[in-house]
């Protein structure tokens, strides 16, 4: 794992500019903070942090090598996961290997099979490769969106980084947030349109996406999209081959020369993940750590609600006790999660989640004292349909993002310059641009058609952000997160899966359910799908409505130029008014008070301007 940064100009020489690459790497250095290196030719420096997780002597980047008189060189983020498969079929082909890394495969690849080599890959990635002889820079991210890629084209040049934060070490690249990006901070945020961030002219290579920039220009082309096909498989078919699926994801991904642990909160993903991950261990003569969070005072203080039915901890002690795995509970402190918001932000870059993010940041930073590998259970409920809006037939023929539909509040929290952004209008463009593109088939019925554009813009937009979350957190805090159900050739065979199939027996994600019956203990089976928790003391609430309080009675606040203050005071003082999420299943009250407190600290941070 690592960062990876750098710049392609062919307008000026580029030989004395290797300490701004090395500026952008100092700002991914929590990335990877094993190895540092730079590769500088006239027109291209490429320089990479480094994670090192397998083959550390032998996976260094840059990576160059050279046929005849052509060179090819790497920066890499990421782990491929059929590297055994690749080099075996390369060195059929004649290719010689010098070490066991997966950044010589992959590089060894696109020397290979150039810009198709990404139609091979299995794995989570971004990479970026310069070929000196032809003076062509080609990057890539994975098909499912895992790692992040970000880059700024401009007449003749182009920067990359893996976060935002390293291009603006550029004095050319300002934090510019124009109209545009307003709206996607107040109609979208904490998600926002693939591709697209809220800074001006920054944008992100989409998942399953390939760039090519050269002195001609720059070409950008979707390598992967789902695909539409019949299904012909009955349940118990269907089950049995999502089994075999899903075990050989899992067992792909946890092969690391470092140890792994596993994510666990007691629900039906994570303990997937980890009884066959447990399974793996044992057959190795080890045993399974796993790790879950807890909040101060949790049972005394939860409240069941339709997203959030139960509480994890007698779930986690079940499974827990089923695997006989090493297990750490963690309990953030309320103060420490309030004061954690600002180290969020940085990690994002951008208001994320609030205590979703600061929280799952401080349980990353403590698994890291002891692991730099983890699998988790993202991304079950956007493949196999687990969120409570796939249920629901209304918000799926609406043309709304379901997780994002409390539009009303979102323009009320605006400042009276701006009561005249479109909001309403903009979202629903979005998602209409989106909702076009789900691959469908002719003979799809009604329901069918609206259930596949349900699926794609999920994966598109809400897997998106809680695979941005995730790999954020976890990077800020020395973590490698690895999701087997991010798996491109299980969610491919997912997607086609129909909705009577998907869900089996009347119960959400029930073919998973029925995938894992002979493997997990029934009440998790059994147990309805329960989001990622949050904290239901009243002290947390107490304590981001004085932070709030504190950034309102100040006029120098940038927040007081972007927001009523008068309304979010009434918020305060009546925070029953926020009856539903603003965002997801979970953010009520607190979470839109630390999202505001996070915008307050995004623009006085990075210095954000406005432009609109």
């Amino acid at each position: 794992m690592g960062g990876i940064a750098g710049i392609i100009d062919f307008s000026r020489g580029l030989l004395s500019g290797t300490g701004l690459v090395n500026d952008m790497l100092q700002k991914l250095n929590h990335r990877g903070p094993d190895t540092l290196g730079l590769h500088a030719t006239q027109s291209a420096i490429l320089g990479s942090t480094r994670l090192s997780v397998c083959d550390p002597a032998g996976g260094s980047q840059p990576m160059t090598r050279s046929i005849g008189t052509h060179a090819y060189t790497l920066v890499y983020n990421g782990e491929l996961f059929n590297i055994n498969e690749l080099r075996q079929e390369l060195i059929q082909k004649g290719h010689t290997f010098y070490s066991h890394s997966d950044t010589e495969v992959l590089l060894t690849a696109y020397i290979e099979w150039g810009p198709s080599c990404v139609d091979k890959l299995n794995g989570m990635y971004a990479f970026a490769i310069w070929e000196e002889h032809r003076s062509r820079l080609f990057m890539a991210r994975d098909r499912m969106g895992v790692k992040p890629l970000f880059y700024r084209i401009e007449n003749d040049s182009l920067v990359f980084a893996s976060e935002l934060k390293a291009l603006f070490c550029l004095k050319e690249i300002k934090p510019v947030v124009d109209r545009e990006g307003l709206m996607e901070i107040f109609a979208l945020s904490p998600g926002r349109t693939p591709g697209k961030t809220p800074f001006k002219n920054i944008r992100e290579l989409k998942p399953g996406e390939c760039l090519i920039f050269s002195r001609v220009g720059v070409y950008i082309h979707r390598y992967w999209q789902y695909e539409s096909r019949p299904h012909a498989e009955g349940p118990e078919e269907t089950a049995e081959h999502l089994s075999v699926l899903i075990k050989s994801a899992i067992r792909r991904q946890i092969v690391s020369d470092a140890p792994v642990c596993a994510f666990l909160s007691g629900g039906l993903d994570s303990s997937a993940i980890s009884v066959i991950a447990s399974a793996e261990c044992r057959a190795k003569g080890d045993r399974l750590s796993t790790y879950s969070i807890r909040f101060p005072q949790d049972e005394q203080y939860f409240s069941e609600t339709l997203c959030e039915p139960d509480s994890d901890s007698d779930f986690i002690r079940t499974v827990m006790e089923f695997l006989k795995s090493d297990h750490t509970i963690y309990t953030p402190g309320i103060e420490e999660m309030a004061e954690a918001l600002a180290d969020a932000v940085t990690a994002r870059d951008l208001p994320g989640m609030a205590d979703i993010d600061s929280s799952f940041l401080l349980l990353c930073r403590e698994i890291a004292k002891d692991f730099k590998v983890a699998v988790s259970g993202e991304c079950a409920d956007e493949i196999f349909g687990g969120y409570p809006w796939y249920h629901n037939t209304g918000l799926i023929k609406e043309n709304i993002f379901p997780w994002s539909n409390s539009l009303a509040l979102r323009r009320k929290l605006l400042h009276r310059e701006l009561a005249g952004l479109p909001l309403e209008d903009y979202a629903r463009e979005r998602f209409m641009e989106t909702a076009n593109e789900a691959p469908l088939l002719k003979e799809d019925r009604e329901d069918t058609a609206l259930r596949r554009r349900m699926f794609y813009i999920n994966v598109k937009w809400f897997m998106a952000n809680l695979l941005e979350r995730q790999d954020r957190m976890a990077m800020a805090g020395g973590l490698e997160i690895r999701s087997p159900f991010s798996d491109h050739i299980l969610a491919e065979y997912a997607w086609n899966i129909p909705w009577e199939i998907m869900n089996y027996g009347g119960m959400e994600k029930g073919i998973l359910r029925l995938a894992m019956k002979n493997a997990l203990p029934h009440a998790i089976l059994a147990r309805k799908k329960s989001p990622y928790p949050k904290t239901h003391h009243p002290d947390y609430q107490r304590k981001v409505s004085s932070m709030l309080e504190n950034i309102l009675s100040d006029k120098k606040s940038p927040l007081t130029g972007l927001i009523d203050s008068s309304f979010v005071k009434m918020l305060l003082e009546s925070p029953g008014m926020i009856v539903s999420p603003w965002y997801g299943q979970l953010m009520t009250a607190p979470q839109l008070f630390a999202y505001l407190i996070s915008l307050n600290i995004w623009i006085e941070k990075y210095g954000v301007t406005f432009s609109f």
